[in-house]
């Protein structure tokens, strides 16, 4: 049975350089379906839906809705929100008011957990709707997919920065001789991973890799850091922002926690590294922390990430058209080469609140390094550019024509 009603679409979390790329997709897809009357955004995520605070994408302009596959950041505006037990009604209240049938939510773990409890609350309300996960995350931690979009774009600005601030190291030597960079990636080290994609020969940048996935002992660390120094005259390392000691702690956190209960990480942990360093070596140190600037840069996008972006978008409309809810768009890769995907789907009970490491067999025995299998798995979800347009010399990116507080 067709099931008649309005959509809402709505982004979370943090955002990649082509999450839009999703919002197009399912806008485009969306528009063409006969069953969704309206096509709603919600602007900032949950909250904004909560709020009220939707627009009417189908009267934005054609071209500026185009545009949303070149530009970064979240373009209907995002939030990280854990949805409490006393919104549940007012949720229900507004899809009743406002006739939404379907729902989709771009994000990445906490987001699939507002996807099931949402997917949940209408079931038990006995309100028939469609509620779909699309995947994004730059940390690449999403359980059930081959890989996350939003990864293959950071991975790439990963992998160039290293090699552009490695040939700055080389030249520099005379100042410095070791230089550190933090990536994101919380509990997981793929970002960090990705900094492999770089290295051409064994004197270039990176040198050393630590993930969160394998404990971090000081002690070891300088003295990897000693030896490469002794072999090349200077080192580059990666580090990802939650590397953890061997009793599971962080090495370096702050105390306040967020909405979900995640600590808070900052820049704090490549200072602590730059002085024990400084402290414990004859070297000169710095470091280089690329924050948001990883996961908002389109300059260094990969083709392959956005248009698998796109067809995630595209593909949750049209499971959600047949019936499907409570689920997650998931990509699955083919066996042998060339590399390709398929788009599938998992139970998103499946997903919510769960995260995918680097498998332990990627990491060297000495813990300060990627295996091959890690550059055959990561090195075609970088391939790929695309071409943005600028004016006056700067990137040129769509914005929606809404009002934002």
């Amino acid at each position: 049975m067709v099931l008649k009603g309005n959509c809402v679409i709505a982004q979370s979390g943090g955002p990649t350089p082509v999450i839009n790329n999703s919002l197009y997709g399912l806008i485009e897809e969306a528009w063409k379906k006969e069953e969704i009357a309206a096509l709603y955004g919600a602007l900032y995520g949950i909250t904004g839906l909560l709020k009220e605070r939707l627009i009417d994408l189908k009267k934005e302009d054609i071209a500026v809705l185009k545009g949303l596959r070149y530009t970064p950041g979240a373009a209907l505006g995002s939030c990280r929100h854990r949805l409490k037990a006393e919104e549940y009604p007012r949720l229900l209240e507004i899809f009743k008011r406002h006739n939404i049938r379907y729902f989709f939510y771009i994000g990445g773990n906490d987001s699939m957990d507002t996807v099931y409890k949402i997917n949940r609350l209408a079931q038990e309300e006995g309100y028939e709707m469609r509620v779909v996960g699309v995947p994004k995350t730059i940390d690449n931690d999403l359980p059930g997919t081959d890989h996350c979009p939003g990864y293959g774009s950071a991975a790439k600005y990963i992998a160039s920065v290293v090699r552009e601030t490695g040939l700055d190291l080389k030249g520099m030597l005379s100042q410095n001789r070791v230089t550190l960079l933090e990536t994101m990636g919380r509990n997981t080290g793929w970002l960090a991973a990705a900094a492999m994609l770089a290295k051409r020969s064994p004197e270039e940048a990176p040198h050393l890799i630590y993930l969160p996935e394998r404990p971090f002992n000081i002690d070891k660390f300088l003295s990897d850091v000693k030896v490469v120094y002794q072999e090349y005259g200077y080192a580059y390392v990666v580090v990802a922002e939650g590397l953890k000691d061997i009793n599971g702690n962080y090495i370096v956190a702050e105390e306040s926690k967020d909405v979900f209960g995640h600590r808070q990480l900052g820049s704090g942990l490549a200072a602590y590294l730059k002085n024990a360093i400084e402290g414990s070596l004859p070297v000169k140190a710095r470091y280089i922390v690329p924050s948001t600037a990883q996961r908002s840069s389109m300059l260094y996008a990969s083709r392959t990430d956005a248009e698998e972006a796109y067809l995630v978008g595209k593909e949750a409309v049209s499971l959600a058209c047949q019936g499907l809810s409570g689920i997650m768009v998931t990509l699955e890769r083919e066996k042998g080469s060339p590399y390709l995907c398929r788009v599938g789907y998992i139970d998103v009970a499946q997903v919510a609140n769960q995260e995918k490491s680097v498998p332990l067999e990627w990491i060297t025995p000495e813990g300060n390094f990627l295996t091959r299998d890690f550059i055959e798995y990561a090195l075609p979800l970088i391939q790929g550019e695309i071409q943005v347009p600028f004016a006056g010399g700067l990137p040129d990116y769509a914005k929606l024509n809404v009002e934002r507080k």
